[in-house]
């Protein structure tokens, strides 16, 4: 069945009436035409089953069949920080960190990152709005606006807690090791704690940025002894640990 993402969808005598560029998706992408079911979801948890009615060109009227709440959503509250990446590497990984079930974005410009600003921030969450629809999540991930590395650490509370890992090639203990000391064993004892995974830009971090998230309760963590680009470190890192907390496999 098509998946649709609209946020609070605006209901009158049990209709919704979708337009734009929604409407243009529905009709010449996904080929809908009267009579076809569409799934309509609003990000937040909510579900609706629809039936087409009416199809115009700029215009899509559909009647509501069935009202239900949908979880296919991750139990663990993964945030990943992403150093900020040139081209189309940071596209990738919203998408992939999506796809994964992610629950927050954060991208940050560090000492290493070679593009300084970007104006890119609505086009990766418009791209992890597609990838929710794509992959049948019930959420979108939040994707925050870009923000400098130290000025996220100084913004995190440490509470005494460990806040989660930062990935170094440079050293830093594995990440069964890193799991095991931050004792997160039942995934149904950290569903809202979150894991923070911090993954550098092109070049990596610098010592004195691993110094400081260390200091703020960041476990220095590797992925082995070869040297991964940081769009593979990002996918394989929130792989990992989906599959060691039990979220995956």
């Amino acid at each position: 069945m098509p998946r649709i993402y609209i946020p609070t969808p605006s209901t009158k005598e049990n209709k919704i009436s979708i337009t734009g560029e929604k409407a243009r998706y529905l009709t010449t992408v996904l080929r809908c035409k009267k009579g076809d079911e569409l799934f309509v979801f609003d990000g937040e948890g909510n579900c609706l089953r629809t039936n087409i009615l009416k199809v115009y060109k700029r215009e899509i009227c559909v009647e509501i069949l069935e009202k239900f709440t949908c979880d296919t959503e991750s139990p663990l509250n993964i945030i990943l920080v992403q150093g900020l990446l040139k081209g189309q590497k940071m596209d990738m990984v919203i998408q992939k960190a999506t796809e994964l079930g992610v629950k927050e974005i954060i991208p940050v410009i560090t000492e290493r990152s070679q593009p300084r600003e970007t104006r890119k921030v609505a086009r990766w969450r418009t791209i992890a709005e597609e990838a929710s629809r794509q992959s049948g999540r019930s959420m979108l991930p939040v994707v925050c606006d870009l923000k400098e590395f130290n000025q996220f650490l100084v913004q995190l509370k440490r509470n005494g807690e460990m806040n989660g890992f930062i990935f170094w090639e440079e050293g830093g203990i594995s990440i069964k090791e890193a799991v095991s000391k931050m004792s997160l064993s039942p995934v149904r004892r950290v569903t809202n704690s979150p894991i923070h995974l911090v993954i550098g830009p092109e070049g990596g971090f610098t010592k004195e940025e691993v110094a400081i998230a260390k200091g703020k309760g960041f476990i220095v963590t590797t992925l082995g002894k070869r040297i991964l680009r940081a769009e593979t470190a990002a996918i394989s890192a929130i792989t990992l640990i989906q599959f060691l907390l039990g979220d995956l496999g």
